[in-house]
């Protein structure tokens, strides 16, 4: 059996049109907001109604994890040599 997870890794990008999208990696958890501090709050509800009432060792995690985000970024200013 694998060691249980002190954290849930999430990503954040730029949304289709407007605002933000921020995926969990280990379960299932996809939301959206406007600004990031948005999208980050919604996270965090998200996060924490998917897991309420649930053994969390059902998910491969311990007790009061935490969230770990990334955000992607697109490099609209590189340019390549």
């Amino acid at each position: 059996m694998a060691p249980l997870q002190q954290t849930i890794k999430a990503v954040i990008r730029a949304g289709d049109e407007v605002g933000y999208v921020a995926e969990c990696l280990e379960i299932a958890v996809v939301t959206q907001g406007r600004t990031l501090d948005e999208t980050v709050k919604h996270l965090q509800e998200a996060t924490a109604l998917h897991l309420e009432g649930e053994h969390l060792a059902d998910f491969g995690l311990r007790e009061k994890p935490t969230l770990v985000l990334t955000m992607e970024l697109d490099l609209a200013h590189a340019q390549a040599s």
